[in-house]
């Protein structure tokens, strides 16, 4: 659903800009809006939540369809973590629509699904686990990288069940804005991936805002 916001991007306090093939791991408080902004359209930004108090409490994709009863993201989804309590709620989005069904890139994705001697190209595992080894103080490791939403990805649902993956929906300057229930860690991927039509088959950055 599309939903303008009524913040100014100038008056955030915080803003960064992410290129492709990076990764931001921050804390936001409760109560805190964070917004993702598509720089230059039909880029992905995968995503992970967890309790910034308790990390055994992380983002649960089975617990918030199930909640909300849809298998797209948009205005008005309650993100909900494994112990299907809410943890982020989206209250603006420009784009229509977000995946959270087709997982994050990784050298064994690039295989199956591209070629083999594409394993090795960078993905979004990659970044995760880059942010894991860089960023001890937020006491995340390799068991915590779980489910994950893939802001501005385009998965459509086959009549049969199957997921495909397609152009993106989204473009310049789209945005999805969510206010935050509790204290987040948010770990965002800023998808490289070249070789589906997600990002148009040319990584670009995003930017970050916080109020």
């Amino acid at each position: 659903m599309i939903t303008e916001s009524l913040l100014s991007p100038a008056e955030a306090p915080f803003q960064q800009q992410v290129n492709a093939g990076d990764y931001w791991l921050q804390r936001i408080e409760a109560g805190q809006t964070l917004r993702i902004t598509d720089l230059e359209g039909n880029q992905a930004a995968d995503t992970l939540f967890f309790n910034a108090d308790d990390t055994a409490e992380r983002y649960s994709m089975s617990d918030t369809l199930r909640g909300q009863k849809n298998v797209f993201l948009s205005a008005g989804s309650v993100l909900r973590s494994n112990l299907d309590r809410p943890m982020l709620t989206i209250t603006a989005d420009t784009c229509g629509r977000h995946d959270t069904l087709g997982g994050a890139c990784s050298c064994e994705s690039n295989t199956v699904r591209y070629d083999l001697e594409k394993r090795h190209m960078h993905s979004c595992r990659d970044s995760w686990m880059l942010a894991v080894a860089e960023k001890p103080e937020f006491g995340l490791t390799r068991r915590d990288i779980t489910h994950n939403i893939n802001f501005f990805m385009n998965v459509p649902v086959t009549h049969d069940g199957g997921l495909t993956f397609a152009d993106g929906i989204s473009a310049p300057g789209k945005y999805v804005e969510m206010v935050a229930q509790m204290n987040i860690l948010v770990l965002i991927s800023n998808c490289p991936q070249l070789n589906n039509p997600c990002n148009g088959y040319n990584p670009t950055p995003i930017l970050v805002s916080v109020w």
